[in-house]
Protein backbone atom coordinates (compact mmCIF):
# COMPACT_ATOMS: atom_id res chain seq x y z
CA UNK A 1 0.00 0.00 0.00
CA UNK A 2 2.49 2.28 1.08
CA UNK A 3 4.76 1.71 -2.25
CA UNK A 4 1.67 1.66 -4.64
CA UNK A 5 0.79 4.86 -2.32
CA UNK A 6 4.20 6.69 -2.79
CA UNK A 7 4.68 5.49 -7.43
CA UNK A 8 1.13 7.54 -7.65
CA UNK A 9 2.78 10.51 -5.70
CA UNK A 10 6.09 9.99 -7.78
CA UNK A 11 4.22 9.81 -11.07
CA UNK A 12 2.23 12.73 -9.79
CA UNK A 13 5.52 14.63 -9.57
CA UNK A 14 6.59 13.99 -13.12
CA UNK A 15 3.72 15.44 -14.58
CA UNK A 16 3.62 18.67 -16.56
CA UNK A 17 1.43 20.71 -14.62
CA UNK A 18 2.73 19.77 -11.41
CA UNK A 19 6.17 21.07 -12.73
CA UNK A 20 4.42 24.22 -14.18
CA UNK A 21 2.89 24.80 -10.51
CA UNK A 22 6.58 23.46 -8.14
CA UNK A 23 8.76 24.64 -10.25
CA UNK A 24 11.94 23.12 -8.05
CA UNK A 25 9.42 19.90 -7.75
CA UNK A 26 9.91 18.08 -4.19
CA UNK A 27 12.11 15.27 -2.79
CA UNK A 28 13.76 13.76 0.15
CA UNK A 29 17.29 15.88 -0.42
CA UNK A 30 18.01 18.82 1.31
CA UNK A 31 18.73 20.68 -1.43
CA UNK A 32 15.45 20.12 -2.79
CA UNK A 33 13.64 20.92 0.44
CA UNK A 34 15.69 24.51 -0.17
CA UNK A 35 14.63 25.42 -3.28
CA UNK A 36 10.58 24.68 -2.60
CA UNK A 37 11.22 26.56 0.57
CA UNK A 38 12.75 29.39 -1.63
CA UNK A 39 10.32 29.47 -4.07
CA UNK A 40 7.32 30.13 -1.53
CA UNK A 41 4.95 32.97 -2.67
CA UNK A 42 4.29 33.35 0.74
CA UNK A 43 7.77 33.61 2.32
CA UNK A 44 9.59 34.76 -0.21
CA UNK A 45 7.09 37.59 -2.63
CA UNK A 46 9.73 39.44 -3.96
CA UNK A 47 13.01 38.28 -5.80
CA UNK A 48 16.37 39.15 -5.01
CA UNK A 49 17.25 39.73 -8.53
CA UNK A 50 14.90 40.20 -11.93
CA UNK A 51 15.94 40.12 -15.38
CA UNK A 52 15.92 43.58 -16.71
CA UNK A 53 15.02 42.41 -20.18
CA UNK A 54 12.07 41.21 -18.82
CA UNK A 55 10.84 44.57 -17.48
CA UNK A 56 11.78 46.48 -20.64
CA UNK A 57 8.94 48.65 -22.08
CA UNK A 58 9.32 47.14 -25.40
CA UNK A 59 8.43 43.39 -24.12
CA UNK A 60 5.96 44.89 -21.45
CA UNK A 61 4.71 48.31 -22.54
CA UNK A 62 3.77 47.72 -19.14
CA UNK A 63 0.51 46.54 -19.14
CA UNK A 64 0.48 44.60 -16.48
CA UNK A 65 1.49 47.91 -14.52
CA UNK A 66 -1.00 50.30 -15.73
CA UNK A 67 -3.37 47.31 -14.71
CA UNK A 68 -2.58 47.19 -11.61
CA UNK A 69 -2.55 50.97 -11.32
CA UNK A 70 -6.47 50.88 -12.07
CA UNK A 71 -6.73 47.83 -9.99
CA UNK A 72 -5.43 50.73 -7.18
CA UNK A 73 -7.39 53.40 -8.09
CA UNK A 74 -10.69 51.49 -7.70
CA UNK A 75 -9.33 50.24 -4.35
CA UNK A 76 -8.82 54.10 -3.30
CA UNK A 77 -12.35 55.25 -4.99
CA UNK A 78 -14.16 52.37 -3.59
CA UNK A 79 -13.51 53.02 0.21
CA UNK A 80 -14.59 56.54 0.29
CA UNK A 81 -17.80 55.49 -1.66
CA UNK A 82 -18.88 53.14 0.20
CA UNK A 83 -18.72 55.57 3.17
CA UNK A 84 -22.04 56.67 1.80
CA UNK A 85 -23.40 53.74 0.03
CA UNK A 86 -26.04 51.34 1.87
CA UNK A 87 -26.67 47.85 -0.12
CA UNK A 88 -30.33 48.13 0.73
CA UNK A 89 -33.56 49.06 -1.19
CA UNK A 90 -34.76 51.83 -2.43
CA UNK A 91 -31.50 53.35 -0.41
CA UNK A 92 -29.14 52.58 -2.87
CA UNK A 93 -30.34 54.42 -5.81
CA UNK A 94 -30.74 57.32 -3.27
CA UNK A 95 -27.19 57.27 -2.25
CA UNK A 96 -26.38 57.41 -6.08
CA UNK A 97 -28.13 60.60 -6.26
CA UNK A 98 -26.84 62.32 -3.23
CA UNK A 99 -23.07 61.62 -4.83
CA UNK A 100 -24.64 63.14 -7.75
CA UNK A 101 -26.28 66.53 -6.39
CA UNK A 102 -25.16 66.63 -2.25
CA UNK A 103 -22.01 65.14 -1.55
CA UNK A 104 -18.82 67.38 -2.59
CA UNK A 105 -16.90 65.78 -5.67
CA UNK A 106 -19.19 63.03 -5.45
CA UNK A 107 -19.64 62.85 -9.42
CA UNK A 108 -16.04 62.69 -9.68
CA UNK A 109 -15.57 60.14 -7.26
CA UNK A 110 -17.63 57.97 -8.92
CA UNK A 111 -16.88 58.80 -12.69
CA UNK A 112 -12.88 58.07 -11.54
CA UNK A 113 -14.29 54.68 -10.19
CA UNK A 114 -16.10 53.68 -13.02
CA UNK A 115 -14.02 54.55 -15.52
CA UNK A 116 -11.07 53.17 -13.66
CA UNK A 117 -13.10 50.12 -14.02
CA UNK A 118 -13.88 50.37 -17.98
CA UNK A 119 -10.14 51.11 -18.34
CA UNK A 120 -8.82 47.79 -16.13
CA UNK A 121 -10.94 45.37 -18.10
CA UNK A 122 -9.41 46.87 -21.18
CA UNK A 123 -5.99 46.27 -19.73
CA UNK A 124 -6.45 43.44 -18.76
CA UNK A 125 -7.59 42.11 -22.63
CA UNK A 126 -5.07 44.01 -23.56
CA UNK A 127 -2.72 42.28 -21.03
CA UNK A 128 -3.39 38.97 -22.09
CA UNK A 129 -3.39 39.22 -26.08
CA UNK A 130 0.19 40.94 -25.98
CA UNK A 131 1.54 37.34 -23.19
CA UNK A 132 -0.24 35.32 -25.93
CA UNK A 133 1.42 37.14 -28.62
CA UNK A 134 4.80 37.09 -27.32
CA UNK A 135 4.27 33.33 -26.68
CA UNK A 136 4.75 33.79 -23.03
CA UNK A 137 2.23 30.58 -21.99
CA UNK A 138 4.58 28.31 -23.18
CA UNK A 139 6.63 26.79 -20.36
CA UNK A 140 7.74 27.07 -17.76
CA UNK A 141 4.95 30.39 -17.53
CA UNK A 142 2.05 27.55 -18.13
CA UNK A 143 1.12 28.31 -14.91
CA UNK A 144 1.21 32.16 -14.38
CA UNK A 145 -0.93 32.09 -17.64
CA UNK A 146 -3.53 29.62 -15.89
CA UNK A 147 -3.25 32.64 -12.68
CA UNK A 148 -3.38 35.65 -15.47
CA UNK A 149 -6.73 33.57 -17.23
CA UNK A 150 -8.02 33.55 -13.58
CA UNK A 151 -7.50 37.43 -12.49
CA UNK A 152 -8.93 37.93 -16.02
CA UNK A 153 -11.77 36.08 -14.80
CA UNK A 154 -11.94 38.04 -11.42
CA UNK A 155 -12.06 41.53 -12.91
CA UNK A 156 -14.91 40.99 -15.62
CA UNK A 157 -16.77 39.58 -12.12
CA UNK A 158 -15.86 42.71 -10.46
CA UNK A 159 -17.22 44.86 -13.47
CA UNK A 160 -20.30 42.45 -13.46
CA UNK A 161 -21.03 42.76 -9.75
CA UNK A 162 -20.43 46.22 -9.50
CA UNK A 163 -22.44 46.75 -12.24
CA UNK A 164 -26.03 46.34 -10.13
CA UNK A 165 -25.03 48.58 -7.23
CA UNK A 166 -26.39 51.80 -8.44
CA UNK A 167 -30.06 50.07 -8.10
CA UNK A 168 -31.33 52.17 -11.44
CA UNK A 169 -33.04 50.37 -14.75
CA UNK A 170 -30.57 49.96 -16.69
CA UNK A 171 -28.43 48.22 -13.86
CA UNK A 172 -31.58 46.29 -13.10
CA UNK A 173 -32.38 44.94 -16.38
CA UNK A 174 -28.42 44.54 -17.20
CA UNK A 175 -28.20 42.10 -14.46
CA UNK A 176 -31.56 40.50 -15.21
CA UNK A 177 -30.52 39.88 -18.88
CA UNK A 178 -26.89 38.44 -17.65
CA UNK A 179 -28.64 36.03 -15.43
CA UNK A 180 -31.26 34.86 -17.71
CA UNK A 181 -28.09 34.01 -19.29
CA UNK A 182 -26.10 32.08 -16.73
CA UNK A 183 -29.49 30.45 -16.52
CA UNK A 184 -29.44 28.77 -19.80
CA UNK A 185 -26.17 27.17 -19.00
CA UNK A 186 -26.77 23.21 -18.97
CA UNK A 187 -27.38 21.03 -15.73
CA UNK A 188 -25.87 24.14 -13.52
CA UNK A 189 -27.50 27.37 -14.67
CA UNK A 190 -30.53 27.40 -12.55
CA UNK A 191 -28.86 26.76 -9.58
CA UNK A 192 -25.90 28.83 -10.42
CA UNK A 193 -28.03 31.71 -10.80
CA UNK A 194 -30.08 31.31 -7.95
CA UNK A 195 -26.91 30.75 -5.46
CA UNK A 196 -26.14 34.31 -7.34
CA UNK A 197 -28.99 35.89 -6.96
CA UNK A 198 -30.52 34.71 -3.40
CA UNK A 199 -33.85 34.18 -5.39
CA UNK A 200 -35.45 33.90 -8.59
CA UNK A 201 -35.87 37.87 -9.43
CA UNK A 202 -32.67 40.81 -9.07
CA UNK A 203 -33.98 41.63 -5.74
CA UNK A 204 -32.43 43.03 -2.05
CA UNK A 205 -30.82 39.53 -2.19
CA UNK A 206 -29.11 40.03 -5.22
CA UNK A 207 -28.04 43.73 -4.40
CA UNK A 208 -26.41 42.53 -0.94
CA UNK A 209 -25.07 39.71 -2.26
CA UNK A 210 -23.49 41.67 -5.13
CA UNK A 211 -22.60 44.33 -2.96
CA UNK A 212 -19.91 41.59 -0.54
CA UNK A 213 -18.98 40.07 -3.77
CA UNK A 214 -17.83 43.23 -5.08
CA UNK A 215 -16.69 44.97 -2.50
CA UNK A 216 -15.08 42.11 -0.33
CA UNK A 217 -14.75 38.56 -1.32
CA UNK A 218 -13.49 39.30 -4.59
CA UNK A 219 -11.17 42.25 -3.89
CA UNK A 220 -9.72 39.63 -1.61
CA UNK A 221 -9.18 37.12 -4.00
CA UNK A 222 -7.45 39.67 -6.93
CA UNK A 223 -4.89 40.69 -4.46
CA UNK A 224 -3.74 36.76 -3.60
CA UNK A 225 -3.90 35.77 -7.20
CA UNK A 226 -2.02 39.61 -8.12
CA UNK A 227 0.53 38.88 -5.56
CA UNK A 228 0.87 34.84 -6.61
CA UNK A 229 0.94 36.39 -10.42
CA UNK A 230 3.86 38.91 -9.69
CA UNK A 231 5.62 36.54 -7.82
CA UNK A 232 5.91 34.15 -10.80
CA UNK A 233 6.52 36.81 -13.25
CA UNK A 234 9.86 37.51 -11.11
CA UNK A 235 10.86 34.10 -11.09
CA UNK A 236 9.89 32.63 -14.63
CA UNK A 237 10.86 35.58 -16.12
CA UNK A 238 8.68 38.30 -18.25
CA UNK A 239 6.95 37.60 -22.01
CA UNK A 240 9.80 37.53 -23.87
CA UNK A 241 8.97 34.79 -26.57
CA UNK A 242 12.62 34.44 -27.47
CA UNK A 243 13.54 32.94 -23.63
CA UNK A 244 10.40 31.12 -23.89
CA UNK A 245 11.86 29.16 -26.97
CA UNK A 246 14.76 27.95 -25.11
CA UNK A 247 13.08 26.43 -22.26
CA UNK A 248 11.07 24.54 -24.37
Amino acid sequence: MANSLEARLTSLRDTRVWRSIFRSGSGATNLRRALAVQQNVFLHLASVKVRKRSLAFRVTWFLGTLTLGAFLILVLTGIPLMLYYHPSVPQAYADMNDLRFVVSAGVFLRNLHRWSAHAMVLLVFAHMFKVFYRGAYRPPREFNWVIGVVLLLITLFLSYTGYLLPWDQLAFWAITVGSNLISAVPVFGARIRFLLLGGHTVNANALLRFYVLHCVILPLAAVTFVAIHFWRIRKDGGIYSGESKRHE
